[in-house]
């Protein structure tokens, strides 16, 4: 049996994620912020859904770096199979209007805790000779767009650090993938309800991914068929990538 840790897992996409993983079989911790009621009622939801497995929402502030460390420390005596980083921090601002303060707060979430986590828990993955990690990023960071200049290089620099960690762990049975999703039918798209129609129109599928859609793309890098799948950057978009974006 094997646990994986899943950061941001109590709503939306991850919590998407946790549901797949338990429904896949995995043990999964996942750590929450402010949505304590949330986190423990998908904990119970899964018990229920799954009896048999373990199931532990866990408080972490992820821009708290002493409450990181402090965290991780307390891991380093639990073997981890895998770690899915969904938890994720917007900052949307022209480039010239950049706020460096919410900027490197968004950096801290996005990208400098994925790699304190990862750091703690690969030593266990690397003497197991297996293990998973997984980054949630975004097409922000594949095709430029007005006012995420900051968002998208703390998941831009989440793909540079995943494909170097992909190559030090590789012989040693460890894969490192990005998964970047386009617009996901979530609670986070409310600020662009009044937008959704005319964003909808452009995304060749027609539509917002689905969570669940993310979550399975997840669930299938933490299966033994994915094993040999290693350093990628994986599109979850519609085709939203795939064009040019020139309308006529």
């Amino acid at each position: 049996m094997t646990k994986i840790l899943v950061t941001g897992g109590a709503k939306g996409v991850g919590a998407a994620i946790v549901r797949a993983l338990a429904a896949a079989g995995h043990d999964v911790d996942f750590t929450f912020r402010t949505s304590a009621d949330q986190a423990q009622a998908l904990a119970a939801e899964i018990a229920a859904a799954h009896p048999g497995r373990a199931v532990r929402a866990l408080p972490l502030d992820l821009s708290d770096k002493a409450a990181l460390d402090a965290f991780c420390e307390a891991r380093e005596g639990e073997s981890y199979f895998g770690l899915v980083h969904n938890a994720g921090q917007p900052y949307d601002s022209l480039a010239a209007m950049i706020d460096q303060d919410r900027a490197e707060a968004a950096m801290q979430v996005n990208f400098w805790a994925f790699t304190r986590l990862a750091k703690s828990l690969m030593r266990a993955m690397i003497r197991a000779r297996a293990g998973r990690i997984v980054a949630i990023g975004s097409v922000a960071a594949l095709r430029g767009n007005a006012g995420n200049a900051a968002y998208a290089a703390s998941k831009g620099a989440l793909i540079s650090y995943a494909r170097t960690l992909a190559i030090e762990t590789g012989k040693r049975g460890v894969t490192v993938n990005v998964i970047a999703p386009g617009f996901v039918d979530t609670d986070m798209m409310a600020p662009y309800a009044a937008y959704r129609d005319k964003m909808q129109a452009q995304i060749p599928a027609g539509r917002f991914a689905k969570p669940e859609e993310v979550a399975g793309l997840a669930a299938f890098l933490m299966s033994e068929p994915a094993a040999y799948v290693s350093g990628t950057v994986l599109p979850i978009d519609g085709g939203l990538t795939a064009q040019l974006g020139v309308h006529r």
